[in-house]
């Protein structure tokens, strides 16, 4: 006859227990869980990247509802366990369920800390600790403006980020001098804290909230040298504390947390207890990696494994923000008896500290390079001797001697945590890849869940792949641009550079294309990869051009066409209007409409009337407004400085400028900008290829966004005080793209596939390349800025748009 076994707690921790066992003994227990909250199980740690827009709540179930189901589970979701009567060994809810057990789990978390101040029960102050929290946040970020994150640790900056991405303006309020104090040396925490001011987050160090104030919701919090910043959300992220309230009405030994002993079992021999709640030789854990640990030696224990003891772990940290490397693990502020090994590269934002007690390495600190932190987390936890390596200890494991290659990644142990997100260690990975004969990352992802989450250990998945498949590996290759060739669009680009191929036929014939004249995905990508390779060298073939590029103007469902004028910056004047006006007159066209960009659309034009329309709006001053093409589209402003009471900066003066910059130029897709004169954004800067927002200072440069079908937020590139410094690193990104984003592909995709951080790199950090990047684009400008309107709109070019006579 089975056991009954009890989980309280369908988190992380308790839930890994369950796994655990279901794999060592599936018919030992009759299992019943317990959770408060009315979900599946979920990976708690991808909170961030749902907050952040990066994940939807589904995207996280570890196990959806029907996964318990399937495994004779009896799941109570919403039901809170509010006693445990352990002489007649049941449980009770709070909604009158009875349930007995013999072995009883406790996995009930940890309960954020909130400040004892007045004001923090008002509308709008919440904490950060499930998807309840989350969905309250993003809620508030849709209808309000000002955030403020009460706590500078790993949890704090996480919710700041989120919030930050879905445009709220966020201030993290901390009570010390400098970030995640528990976690990075001050060197560290001060890189971090540039570098998330760079993305527009705000910081007001070392001051103590007094009081949030408000009526019903919280309007402002205040500070104890009584100044005050507005607030529309306060987020309390200032810890988390063991929930033992369960435990301690049970009678079971509590301190800080619920004390267990290394089989994991409390003062009840029957009752075991796991995660964040528990205490453990002293210490409490809010890691994943500790609470799988406790895991696997609980479910041992309950599967009779007399054997299995746990004797506490050692941490490491990573920070869940897009862009932002940052590792720690150890004793990494060093001190008395401790050496410190330390490496800066302030240009690159690159930092690394170890600390060795003797022989041995005891702490670690990486911020913007993290890639070698776990070998330095596997020397600690192995107490290996570096002093044969001390000399190149911060560059990493540079030689297979010391470390690296493909045998030392097998040589790991097989304990070795590599997927913090889905507790997967290397042993099973390994055995995995091995046993199912798995030859691709995603399928190592499909059956192990490694680097399935945040990605953030995928770089040692592959390793683990390449090692253990061995000489038959290779390398996923980028797919073919089409069935013409079987060469990548970087392959065939890098040709065009390093061959100087100037045609299309010259392409097709060096590179061996298939058909010799390429198909309709090939043909428009080259024409661009030529043009952006070799400006005014490269032959350009106007008929591997789509439709609307090939007539300058965008067909429409009825055979007709729309014409849109470029007005600089979304300004225009009486005379522009009554000369469309004219137009839209003369030639009958039925629509007018304003678009989106602030600009006059024209729809439903007869072909033959193009090169009409275009001549009289070329004598009214009027160029192509290249709403067609793979090109700058426009460029929006709000009114700024000059009319707006909030405007910091002349926003319309500066979107003219971009405008009459980059007009005209061939992007591999289209590309639009945005110039909003304050932090209100009414120009909507935050959801544009490049986006300008006006500060006090100066101006916050932003990249990556797309308002398309698939909503992306910008990335804060950096921010400067001139109108020219802005003009400079727009036309040094806009090069930028031009020459490596591939045809098609947006700024959203490009900027996810090289990461923000190799961006700012080449646009930000290296001041020689971008000033190169952005002459090249000046320089290419000369060439492509030509009205393709003025050119057809001659008599004999006009011939083209003639209709053939119908002779039926």
């Amino acid at each position: 006859m089975k056991q009954q076994l009890v989980l309280v707690g369908n988190g992380m921790a308790g839930m890994k227990v369950i796994e655990e066992l279901l794999a060592l003994a599936p018919e030992r227990y009759d299992i019943t869980v317990f959770g408060a909250e009315p979900h599946g199980n979920y990976n708690r740690i991808l909170l961030s990247p749902v907050l952040a827009g990066e994940k939807q709540p589904d995207e996280i179930l570890i196990n959806p509802i029907d996964w318990y189901a399937e495994r004779g589970i009896q799941l109570h979701c919403g039901k809170a366990v509010t006693v445990v009567d352990r002489d007649a060994r049941i449980v009770r809810t709070d909604c009158g369920i009875v349930q007995p057990y013999d072995q009883l789990i406790l996995a009930t978390g940890s309960l954020p800390f909130v400040l004892p101040i007045p004001g923090r029960d008002l509308a709008g102050v919440v904490c950060y600790r499930d998807l309840h929290d989350v969905e309250q946040m993003l809620s508030a970020s849709r209808q309000f403006r000002n955030a403020v994150v009460i706590g500078g640790g790993l949890l704090g900056l996480e919710a700041a980020y989120g919030l930050q991405k879905q445009g709220m303006a966020v201030t993290v309020v901390h009570l010390l001098p400098t970030l995640m104090d528990r976690q990075l040396d001050a060197t560290a925490a001060t890189l971090l804290q540039q570098t998330l001011e760079a993305r527009g987050i705000k910081f007001k160090m070392a001051v103590q909230t007094s009081a949030l104030l408000g009526t019903e919701r919280v309007t402002a919090v205040q500070f104890a040298d009584g100044s005050s910043i507005p607030a529309d959300l306060v987020v309390m992220a200032a810890g988390v504390r063991p929930n033992i309230a369960l435990a301690q009405r049970s009678g079971l030994g509590c301190e800080r947390g619920v004390l267990v002993s290394d089989t994991l079992q409390s003062s009840d021999a029957r009752i075991y207890a796991v995660g964040e709640c528990v205490q453990h030789r002293g210490q409490c854990y809010g890691l994943v990696a500790p609470l799988y640990e406790q895991a696997r030696v609980c479910a041992a224990q309950l599967a009779g494994n007399s054997e299995a003891f746990y004797q506490g772990s050692m941490t490491s940290t990573k920070l869940k923000v897009t862009g932002v490397e940052l590792f720690s693990a150890g004793e990494f502020q060093g001190g008395d008896g401790c050496d410190s090994i330390v490496y800066q590269d302030a240009g690159a934002a690159v930092y690394k500290k170890v600390v060795l007690r003797g022989d041995k390495l005891v702490g670690a600190v990486l911020y913007g390079d993290t890639v070698d932190g776990g070998w330095y987390f596997q020397l600690m936890k192995a107490q290996t001797s570096v002093a044969a390596l001390r000399d190149s200890l911060l560059f990493g494991p540079v030689s297979e001697a010391e470390g690296g290659g493909q045998q030392a990644v097998l040589d790991w142990p097989d304990d070795k945590p590599v997927c913090d997100c889905n507790g997967v260690c290397k042993g099973k990975i390994v055995e995995t890849i091995r046993g199912k004969n798995l030859q691709t990352l995603d399928a190592v992802r499909a059956h192990t869940k490694a680097s399935a989450s945040c990605g953030a250990c995928t770089p040692m998945v592959e390793q683990l792949l390449a090692a253990a498949v061995g000489d038959n590996y290779s390398a996923p290759a980028l797919p073919a641009m089409c069935s013409c060739t079987t060469l990548s669009h970087d392959a065939v680009r890098s040709a065009i550079r390093e061959q100087k191929l100037l045609s299309l036929s010259q392409i097709f014939q060096t590179l061996a294309w298939r058909h010799a004249d390429g198909c309709d995905k090939c043909r428009p990508a080259l024409n661009f990869y030529l043009l952006a390779a070799w400006p005014g060298e490269a032959q350009d073939d106007s008929q591997a051009r789509f439709v609307n590029e090939r007539m300058h103007a965008n067909i429409q469902k009825d055979g007709s066409y729309s014409v849109v004028p470029r007005m600089w910056g979304g300004v225009t004047n009486s005379h522009e209007l009554r000369s469309i006006a004219d137009v839209v007159d003369k030639f009958q066209i039925p629509t007018v409409k304003i678009t989106g960009g602030q600009r006059v659309d024209l729809l439903g034009v007869k072909k033959s009337d193009l090169p009409g329309v275009w001549a009289d709006l070329a004598k009214a001053g009027f160029v192509s407004g290249h709403a067609y093409g793979k090109a700058l589209r426009t460029v929006k402003t709000c009114v700024g400085s000059e009319w707006c009471r909030f405007g910091t900066q002349d926003s319309t003066a500066m979107g003219i400028q971009l405008e009459k910059l980059t007009w005209g130029a061939w992007t591999p897709h289209k590309f639009k900008m945005a110039v909003s004169g304050c932090p209100r954004n009414c120009a909507e800067a935050t959801i544009k290829d490049f986006g300008v927002i006006a500060i006090e200072s100066g101006w916050e440069l932003h990249v990556g966004g797309n308002g398309g079908i698939k909503l992306r937020g910008t990335d804060v590139l950096c921010r400067v005080e001139t109108m020219a410094e802005v003009e400079e690193y727009c036309l040094a990104f806009m090069q930028l793209y031009r020459d490596e984003g591939r045809y098609l592909e947006r700024t959203a995709p490009y900027l996810e596939r090289v990461g923000l951080a190799y961006v700012q790199q080449r646009v930000v950090h290296d001041a020689a390349g971008r000033q190169l990047l952005a002459q090249r684009f000046r320089d290419s400008q000369q060439h492509f800025q030509k009205d393709p309107w003025a050119e057809l709109a001659s008599p004999a070019s006009r011939e083209r748009f003639i209709p053939i006579v119908d002779l039926s």
